[in-house]
């Protein structure tokens, strides 16, 4: 009943209207993917489409910039980070609770129950007064992103449907093409910061993790996004990062060097044995090759990966339907 258009109307430049008029029906996010001979289904999807066009558009736009450079900062923007205000405060008033497992710490499942309860709410905040009706599908990705509340972990899949998120709020205009350097230097980074919070307060479980043949355990996009920052950057090359003075000089301006300063914080012993795939990363020549080896990591480490793509949910905003051509 609507017509899908390729990139986010958010994002398509201010003139765009969004595809989501008054008389557009919404849907409650539901699973398509449950089993493997299901993935193709997903490729094809507009949903994919979409997601993989919003994560381009962003890469596109943060290229050379630093995190402490002059945006726009929208009231959208704005709302969205009282939104990720409120899940950090539940964390300090949710404290851990003593228990014999020093991993998965019980507490974590309090802190869901309140996001689970005021999700609809927290969303309905952030949406103007014409978009209300989205609410209740835009919020299903709000509480898949913040980790599972049943094994008490946390992975890529998660951090998928922030992005979602942040997507199906393009869509329905809330967020337009002049907040993109904000939803990643802002929203994306203010929600990195709760996560980090979440992963070190309840001792979470990465998901799926490959341990040391991973990227990391707990995310993706930064990665991507933050090489971007980092493209023609005049002295900085992919070798650096491994050296932690250029990291606590620089982690400021850059997502990818507060990624991997947290791994430094988190993990001890050398570098190349506990983060294997960065270390390698670190001998690419240059950032701009390195942020293409990361999107094609990150379509078939990530997305093409059943036991990942298995919980990602599809609505009105996100279908399943085939992309059109």
């Amino acid at each position: 009943p609507w017509r899908p258009i390729s990139l986010p109307p958010g994002l398509q430049g201010s003139d765009a209207t969004p595809e989501v008029t008054a008389n557009f029906t919404f849907m409650v996010p539901k699973k398509e993917i449950s089993m493997v001979p299901d993935m193709g289904k997903w490729k094809r999807s507009q949903a994919y489409a979409d997601y993989m066009g919003f994560i381009l558009t962003l890469n596109e736009a943060l290229k050379g910039k630093k995190l402490t450079c002059e945006y726009k900062v929208s009231e959208t923007v704005e709302k969205l980070l009282d939104l990720l205000g409120t899940l950090d405060r539940w964390i300090n008033e949710t404290p851990p609770v003593d228990q014999p497992s020093r991993f998965g710490n019980k507490a974590y499942r309090t802190w869901y129950a309140k996001l689970d309860q005021e999700a609809e709410a927290l969303v309905a905040a952030v949406l103007p007064a014409d978009r209300q009706a989205a609410a209740p599908e835009i919020a299903v990705y709000l509480k898949e992103s913040v980790g599972n509340s049943t094994r008490i972990d946390y992975g890529t899949g998660h951090e998928a449907a922030f992005a979602a998120f942040l997507c199906c709020l393009c869509k329905v205009g809330a967020l337009r093409v002049d907040d993109q350097l904000a939803i990643v230097f802002k929203v994306f980074n203010r929600y990195l910061h709760v996560m980090r919070k979440l992963q070190r307060t309840y001792r979470m479980e990465p998901a799926g993790s490959q341990g040391v043949w991973g990227l990391d355990d707990f995310q993706f996009l930064p990665f991507i996004w933050g090489s971007s920052q980092f493209i023609d950057h005049p002295t900085l090359e992919p070798r650096h990062f491994i050296d932690e003075r250029v990291v606590n000089e620089h982690h400021q301006d850059y997502m990818f060097l507060e990624c991997i300063k947290f791994i430094n914080e988190m993990k001890t012993g050398p570098f190349a044995e506990h983060s294997n795939q960065l270390w390698n990363i670190s001998a690419v020549p240059t950032w701009s090759k390195v942020n293409q080896g990361l999107i094609r990591m990150y379509k078939a480490e990530c997305l093409e990966k059943f036991p990942v793509i298995q919980h990602f949910k599809f609505g009105s905003l996100l279908s399943i339907q085939p992309a059109k051509p």
